[in-house]
């Protein structure tokens, strides 16, 4: 049985829950192997919308076994309270598992993430405000906080005063309220008797569990144009949602992957700061918004809408080997007459086929375009491929054969259901 990769291909919002939750219901586990809860995902099950954001999608589905990996961040109050709101509409969660190496989002990092943007001013990155980054800079810097430290009072009242005796001074020069040792911990032990059931060696059970046949689909928060060393650069997430951070995540060896999808949207968005060639800054990205519902799940914001970049899924097809891309949301461009696809470039008067390697260029791109037929009819009905009308049908076929890449699954609804196979990932 296949071990699969599912991660987004362009700038996040592509829809990877909706992909993760359908494969999750096949699957023996699906593993969240990077990022925190600065990114969420909406899943539509018979109707009822649930909206995830640090737990995995496969949370959902009785017979998976939902893993937070080593590469996650966790903010464990909003881990109980997405806990709790599950057990409320009656989602069984006991099966949940987390590594004791994942690292924890504190008061004190939440607070210098929000200071950290305010001191940027206008270069600020467009960060969530929910301790992400700062988080993963005391890991690189081995002064964060593990899960397994909750079941160690000693060592972890000591990795807290250490990290505060560096923090209170920052918070200091910014004139904001400093933390005390005894409060932080306090707050972290609050949680340590919930947690303890759930915490397991993640990579020992899921290198098990794929000599033992199962099927496993890892799970990547964010995005490959996020990502921290092959995203818009500064413009970036702080972790490594591309696929090899599934590896390095989780702890699971790049030869037992089977499978790299891509989740794209069959338009593109982007939340926050950052260069984006094909946004639209007119009615037709109002229109896209509205007709998409192009609203963050975790914060709110509205998202930058444009045209689907071929370039930029070219890109991501290369940098994390995809095998498949998962095209969603095709129904929202139901009744535009035509419909433009960004497949290169202008840069400084020349022609670029491909992302700028050099950041000053790509902010400087604006896209060439090319023009295919739009469709009026409904699809969010359709089941195959045929059913599709012939536009839809020659638009996929455009961007598989722009992309590079071929097209397995495309999405026309919200709803599981709302699906239209071309390919089994799982097959």
């Amino acid at each position: 049985m296949p071990a699969v990769i599912v991660l987004g291909a362009q700038w996040g919002d592509e829809g990877k829950g909706k992909a993760t939750d359908q494969l999750g219901t096949r699957a023996d586990y699906v593993v969240k192997y990077n990022g925190g809860n600065n990114a969420g995902h909406t899943v539509v099950v018979n109707g009822e919308k649930f909206a995830l954001h640090l737990l995995p999608g496969g949370i959902l589905s009785p017979t998976c076994t939902p893993v937070i990996g080593n590469g996650v961040v966790v903010d464990l109050g909003v881990l109980f309270e997405e806990i709790g709101d599950l057990d409320s509409r009656g989602i069984d969660t006991s099966r949940l598992k987390i590594s004791a190496n994942a690292h924890i989002i504190t008061a004190y990092t939440r607070t210098m993430d929000a200071l950290s943007e305010i001191a940027l001013g206008d270069k600020k990155i467009g960060t969530t405000g929910r301790g992400i980054g700062p988080t993963y800079a005391d890991k690189v810097s081995r002064s964060g906080i593990r899960v397994q430290d909750l079941f160690h009072e000693d060592e972890l009242r000591a990795k807290v005063e250490a990290a505060l005796a560096q923090k209170n001074i920052l918070l200091k020069e910014y004139g904001a309220e400093q933390f005390e040792t005894d409060a932080v911990v306090a707050d972290l032990l609050s949680y340590a008797d919930r947690v303890r059931p759930m915490v397991i060696d993640t990579t020992l059970e899921l290198n098990n569990g794929l000599d033992d046949g199962k099927t496993i689909v890892f799970e990547g928060g964010q995005s490959t144009m996020l990502d921290i060393d092959h995203g818009t650069y500064p413009y970036v997430t702080s972790s490594n949602p591309t696929a090899g951070g599934a590896c390095t995540g989780t702890g699971v060896g790049p030869t037992k992957i089977d499978r790299v999808i891509g989740v794209a949207k069959a338009y593109i968005t982007r939340v926050g700061e950052g260069p984006f060639p094909t946004e639209l800054l007119d009615e037709s990205g109002d229109w896209l918004r509205e007709q998409g519902h192009e609203y963050g799940v975790t914060t709110g914001r509205p998202r930058r809408c444009g045209w689907y970049d071929a370039p930029v899924v070219r890109y991501s097809s290369r940098v994390n080997g995809l095998t498949d891309i998962a095209l969603t949301k095709l129904d929202v461009l139901g009744g535009l007459d035509q419909i433009p696809v960004c497949v290169a470039y202008e840069v400084n008067g020349e022609r670029v086929d491909e992302v700028p390697a050099f950041a000053a260029d790509f902010a400087a791109a604006t896209p060439i375009y090319e023009y295919r037929p739009g469709w009026s009819e409904d699809i969010s009905e359709c089941r195959t491929f045929e059913d599709l009308p012939q536009a839809a049908q020659d638009y996929v076929l455009y961007l598989e054969e722009v992309s590079r890449c071929r097209i397995s699954v495309i999405g026309v609804g919200a709803g599981r259901e709302a699906t239209i196979v071309r390919q089994d990932l799982l097959d």
